[in-house]
């Protein structure tokens, strides 16, 4: 539930309008910031003895951004709404649907017994339609029930509406063999374009932030084996520099190619090095699917830790290299 709902949250809070418009420059960022890292992540990863499955898994978890941390920080020193700032925000809008889009794909092979790259463009296919069925026919559906829900006097009527269809549209995704945590996200989009989204996102924070999520990340900290983190330590050190590295290479030169200079392109990549929820996320999926135990899984959690800390310093020289 946890899980589920935080990538609803992050379906509410993305602005299709916003998308949109972003253009170019962040698609070319994002795409720079998932291919990168996933591509350095996937070798790194082989060449240190994992199987093809784990590595791919381990590559996707390195395409996750999360703006958060950046965004509050860039707040704190009034650059949010510069060239780069509104940069990172728009490419991690787009970064997340891509993180998302290969996530699925990779489960879905998973799922189907096996891991060929030459299914990805049929997997990529079928994500593409049930998205686009799900809008063309979700949209409506979705605002009609919330319409329908303020007609019953009940207290929170709203709230198990919206609610009701995050598990609908989750439990639809698993049945396409898509996972469950997209359709969770879809539903958040949808729900978003309604004139209920702002009441709903009020209240789902406070369901998800009170109980859901806690317990989410409590459950991530109880699955992290330390003494077996010890004995991967190299690695996971190594690993954490390439999500680094990644980030800013990949974003680095997606904002090069569009045309931003080379000091604007070096704070765009370092603005994009954050990790967090959706990592958290895909790393625990791995694990309930059974493509990683418990030291992989300690992997990424190490990561995580490791790119939160060494975001707020480099950012703040990046930024002040004027």
């Amino acid at each position: 539930m946890g899980v589920i709902l935080l990538l609803f949250l992050a379906g509410l809070e993305t602005d299709v309008e916003e998308f949109k418009s972003v253009g170019v420059p962040a698609f070319l960022i994002a795409s720079g910031g998932v291919v990168v890292p996933f591509m350095m992540g996937y070798y790194i990863s082989k060449w240190f003895g994992y199987g093809r499955t784990e590595a791919l898994f381990l590559g996707s978890v390195l395409t996750a951004t999360s703006v958060g941390l950046t965004a509050s920080i860039l707040m704190e020193m009034k650059k949010l709404r510069t060239k780069e700032g509104t940069a990172i925000l728009a490419g991690a809008v787009v970064d997340d649907v891509l993180g998302i889009i290969v996530l699925t794909a990779l489960i879905a092979m998973h799922r189907k017994g096996h891991v060929y790259i030459e299914d990805l463009g049929i997997l990529i296919g079928e994500i593409a339609v049930f998205f686009i069925v799900s809008w063309l026919v979700g949209r409506p559906v979705v605002k009609e029930l919330l319409l329908l829900s303020e007609r019953i006097d009940l207290p929170e009527t709203l709230t198990a509406f919206a609610l009701a269809v995050t598990l609908i549209f989750a439990y639809i995704a698993e049945q396409f063999k898509i996972a469950g945590i997209t359709g969770a996200y879809l539903a958040g989009v949808l729900i978003a374009q309604t004139d209920e989204a702002k009441r709903i996102t009020d209240r789902m924070i406070t369901i998800s932030y009170s109980l859901f999520v806690p317990v989410f990340l409590v459950g991530i900290g109880i699955k992290t084996d330390v003494e077996i983190l010890l004995h991967t330590g190299m690695f996971a050190i190594l690993y954490s520099i390439i999500a680094i590295i990644g980030k800013i290479a990949g974003c680095g030169v997606g904002a090069l190619i569009a045309r931003f200079k080379p000091k604007e392109a070096l704070r765009v990549g370092v603005g994009m090095i954050p990790r967090m929820e959706v990592a958290l996320i895909m790393a625990n999926v791995a694990l309930t699917e059974g493509i990683f135990d418990k030291g992989i899984f300690s992997i990424p959690v190490t990561m995580v830790i490791l790119t939160t800390f060494v975001t707020p310093p480099l950012l703040k020289w990046v930024f002040s290299r004027d």
